[in-house]
């Protein structure tokens, strides 16, 4: 179900990442996700740097989100996205499953929208705990907004 990122991959993954109802459930995302650019900066600096794990969610041979790990700021953070067209259907709580066998790293870390219950949802049954909360400013709502901080030691 998780493979390698492909260079294919780049135009359905930003599509998945400027659908509106995606942007506004997610909330922190990039000031514009329409600037295909800016994505391809974005997604050539992870891709480059070898401390980020990257895989692609696919199903039936079909790419349907992405998951990957990351460091900030001494911290090591799970993100996933999924095609919103597929939402609902468990595979954001599979490949979270499947994945955590690919990222050793203890505690793991990940954040959510509190207005994002189904991604919180998927942190829950993959045994992330809430440890947080904290208000950021939302480039996909325009506004600051409530933060869940999940830990999964």
């Amino acid at each position: 179900m998780l493979r390698p990122f492909e260079p294919s991959d780049a135009d359905a993954y930003f599509e998945w990442m400027r659908d509106p109802e995606a942007v506004r459930q997610a909330a922190f995302t990039a000031s514009d996700p329409d600037d295909r650019a800016a994505f391809d900066a974005w997604l050539a600096r992870n891709l480059g740097n070898p401390e980020v794990i990257n895989r692609i969610i696919e199903v039936d041979g079909t790419a349907v989100g992405s998951i990957s790990s990351f460091t900030i700021e001494g911290d090591r953070e799970l993100s996933y996205w999924i095609d919103p067209a597929l939402w609902g259907r468990g595979y954001a709580s599979a490949a979270v499953e499947e994945f955590l066998a690919i990222e050793p790293i203890r505690p793991l870390f990940a954040r959510t929208a509190s207005h994002n219950v189904g991604s919180a949802r998927v942190l829950e049954r993959n045994g992330f705990l809430e440890v947080g909360r904290d208000v950021g400013y939302a480039n996909g709502v325009g506004a600051e907004i409530e933060e869940i901080i999940h830990r999964l030691d």
